[in-house]
């Protein structure tokens, strides 16, 4: 099996897809000159979209090269038990459009931490946006990484050349076309993603003998399994792990990351946005199912000689760029397409944290702090500096986690670790009317603190594959081995590697992101097959949100919370028992008890306020909550309220 390579039309193409992408953004800037843009509209495109480009750049920004590379070689080692994750994409669409999304829109806010100030105050705003920022860094330099590791795969360009060249062309997109740019770049990146992933998939069907004869093949070795739902929590993938966990983690990434939010707060009207939050399921549906079958498609053509373990490629997140110069070694320029189609899925993703993080830092953090001192102009300029200070940063992010042996996991354990403590602390603000700023605070820093304690706990822990589940591959096949390590690739990977051994290598060792090691072979080693520590990776961001929301809770009612409920401003609530889907059903007294003895109605006529004096709410409700201070804690207005009774015993 001799290694296969780019040719002269893959380069051609592939430089063309980059090029472009900047291009997009350079005509937004352009665009944005001649009509005088100011920072909203760099920000938040004017609050002017439509839904169908947001609904694209929605999906896009979910997929990445997680989707292209990752995903398929999660099926082609664990089988296809990930594709429980569809059914993910409808739920979360639902709760963002029902339970976030109203709120966040009617506010008129241009950052998802500006509502935790209006809730909670400053400190409580600054925590969600430093935490964001944390997670979004971490979460850029892995999909940045993704692409770059195929890129070495099929061409033998250096790992550290694909990483810086992958970040600098999402940067300078992003910084000069503002949101704008992005989401038009968005839609263009889509097209190149379905364009590549199509021509894989007809190819590679069409090569192991038709649809139908890969999915028997992929059958006869284990990899189509739907069916695990054991109730047993240290199983690495079974249904309840997947979906329980993937509510809360994709919550955070849908329903409060700024990522995500900030483009469907940049549509026209609530209507606009909410269509697209459902309009983009179909998008994430089509490019994860596609994904899921590419996998099943690699199995089948490698069943009997696994590229790992055949010495082909370093990793199983190269095996899916391996097989694409394979399949097209005949055909110029297809392999450029394809390879497009995983870096587009990867400036999508990178160009959205960017844009997102550069939106917090200038409204939650230099804004405030220098109000009425800098012109909008001056504004803009910051805006423009700070996105590329980002992407540069991501970059940096990418060598750090160069480390890591799976994409998915990694990805999923690190916004696991942040993500499930976030969506808590906003469920506190919108849901729990007692919450107070100590208890939500207290409960965010507690929520990550054990997530971080329970990730740590489990690299001490080897788990036997009876619960990862790792399935075997075979190399009987094989005519030849590849002899990947040659001295081509140690030569072009000596400056990446000198940095990280000499700098960072005991930090990320530190921090490894996997629970099973990355050759063919199962994990033999066992752990005492008891504790929290066995736990599924998956349940990381559940144990965030449980302990982020009980210590909220008790922490709020312990320092007074519920005696100043009342006095939360409305605007900032959403019950969820008080929607239409509950309202025909459930009696007002007992919705009444369900938002713990509170007078709530959605002012529907919000929901076509124009946005363009977004201010004048938020000075009213920022007005309000300067008298919260004048509140006495034994205020009892609602005294005969057998609700007070109830909680007046846990107080006590």
């Amino acid at each position: 099996m001799a290694n296969p390579t780019f040719v002269m039309a893959d380069y051609v193409v592939f430089a063309l897809m980059l090029l472009l992408s900047v291009a997009i953004g350079i005509y937004y800037a352009h665009r944005g000159r001649k009509r005088n843009q100011k920072a909203l509209g760099y920000l938040l495109a004017n609050r002017s979209m439509t839904m169908i480009p947001v609904a694209i750049s929605l999906s896009m920004s979910f997929n990445s090269s997680l989707t292209m590379m990752a995903v398929p070689a999660e099926v082609y080692q664990f089988g296809t038990m990930i594709s429980w994750v569809l059914v993910l994409f409808v739920i979360i669409a639902v709760i963002t459009s029902e339970v976030f999304l109203p709120t966040f829109y009617r506010l008129g806010i241009s950052s998802t931490y500006e509502y935790l100030e209006l809730r909670f105050g400053k400190v409580a705003r600054v925590c969600g946006t430093v935490v964001f920022i944390v997670a979004s860094i971490f979460y850029c330099g892995i999909v940045i990484y993704g692409p770059a590791l195929a890129f070495e795969a099929v061409s033998g360009f250096p790992l550290w050349a694909a990483i810086v060249s992958n970040g600098l062309v999402c940067t300078v997109y992003t910084s000069v076309g503002g949101l704008e740019g992005v989401i038009w770049t968005d839609v263009f990146q889509g097209f190149v993603m379905i364009s590549g992933m199509l021509a894989f998939l007809i190819k590679g069907n069409a090569a192991v003998g038709g649809v139908s004869n890969a999915w028997r093949i992929a059958e006869r070795g284990g990899r189509i399994d739907f069916v695990h739902f054991e109730s047993d929590p240290r199983i690495r993938n079974t249904f309840w792990s997947i979906v329980i966990s993937g509510i809360v983690r994709w919550s955070g990434m849908y329903g409060v990351s700024q990522s995500q939010v900030q483009r469907y707060l940049s549509c026209k009207s609530e209507r606009q946005a909410k269509l697209s939050i459902y309009l983009n399921v179909i998008g994430l549906v089509l490019l994860f199912t596609m994904s899921v079958m590419t996998g099943v498609v690699i199995y089948a053509y490698y069943e009997t000689c696994d590229p790992l373990q055949n010495k082909c490629v370093r990793r199983s997140d190269q095996i899916f760029p391996f097989m694409m110069l394979d399949l097209f070694r005949d055909v110029p320029g297809a392999s450029g397409l394809i390879l497009s189609a995983a870096y587009a899925g990867s400036l999508s993703s990178v160009s959205s944290g960017v844009n997102a993080m550069t939106t917090v830092t200038m409204e939650d953090i230099i804004k405030p702090l220098t109000k009425d001192k800098i012109t909008d102009d001056g504004y803009l300029r910051i805006s423009k500096v700070v996105a590329i200070i980002f992407g540069l940063l991501c970059i940096g992010m990418s060598f750090l986690l160069s480390t890591t042996s799976e994409l998915l996991q990694a990805a999923f354990s690190l916004m696991g670790m942040l993500m499930g403590s976030l969506t808590g602390f906003f469920l506190l603000a919108l849901q729990f009317p007692f919450a107070n700023s100590i208890g939500a605070v207290s409960g965010l820093i507690t929520g990550i603190t054990s997530s971080v304690w329970f990730y740590l706990g489990t690299k001490s822990i080897h788990k036997s594959n009876e619960f990862i589940r790792k399935l075997p591959l075979r190399v009987d096949g094989c005519q030849n081995s590849c002899a990947y390590s040659s001295s081509m690739h140690t030569m072009n990977n000596t400056l990446v590697t000198t940095v990280l051994n000499s700098s960072v290598t005991p930090l990320m060792q530190s921090l490894d992101l996997t629970e099973y090691s990355t050759t063919s072979e199962p994990d033999t080693e066992h752990g005492d097959g008891t504790g929290i520590f066995m736990l599924s990776y998956h349940y990381i961001s559940v144990i965030g949100l449980v302990i982020c929301i009980s210590v909220g809770v008790l922490t709020s009612l312990a320092t007074g919370g519920w005696a100043t409920r009342q006095h939360v401003d409305k605007r900032l609530l959403r019950p969820p028992f008080d929607h239409y889907l509950f309202k025909s059903w459930l009696p007002e007294r007992l919705r009444w008890y369900l938002r713990f003895c509170i007078e709530w109605t959605d002012n529907v006529s919000d929901a076509n306020r124009s946005s363009s004096h977004p201010g004048v709410e938020r000075d009213e409700i920022l007005q309000n909550n300067a008298n919260y201070d004048d509140i006495a804690l034994d205020d009892k207005n609602d005294q005969t309220s057998p609700c007070v009774n109830a909680v007046e015993k846990l107080e006590v």
